[in-house]
């Protein structure tokens, strides 16, 4: 009977675990940080192409998405210090882009560096979310 109990809390815990595992906060699971992604996507993946139109065009808009999520709730596995310093300067840096490109003074290759960079910070916040939430694949 003993060993019958003990065999009952192991299998308990291992699915306790298991449901853990499926339970995971993923980035995609936060609406701003998915809505800053499909801008950042259309104009990062336009200017790795030699096209800056789609940048121009939505600087603006990325500046807006981007204070939007930092005013938004995180999931409670993402709302830590280190993500929230890294949305401060995502959104001064989409701001900063947005400067750039309404100051019309600005090279095209200053200009995609700046996105360029902007879209390394992005992704190092995406990267915090997987360590803090789990959904450690790239």
């Amino acid at each position: 009977m003993r060993t019958l109990a003990h065999w009952s809390v192991v299998i308990s815990i291992g699915l306790a675990s298991v449901a853990r595992l499926g339970a995971e906060t993923k980035p995609g699971s936060w609406a701003e940080l998915k809505e800053y992604h499909s801008v950042m996507s259309v104009a990062f993946h336009s200017a790795e192409d030699g096209n800056l139109e789609p940048v121009k065009t939505r600087s603006g808009e990325l500046a807006e998405v981007s204070k939007k999520w930092l005013a938004s709730k995180p999931p409670a596995d993402f709302d830590q210090p280190a993500i929230k310093e890294k949305l401060r300067l995502l959104q001064a840096e989409s701001a900063a882009l947005d400067r750039l490109v309404r100051g019309k003074k600005a090279s095209d290759a200053e200009i995609k560096e700046t996105l360029f960079k902007l879209h390394d910070r992005f992704h190092e916040i995406v990267g915090a979310c997987r360590e803090h939430g789990g959904g450690a694949k790239k």
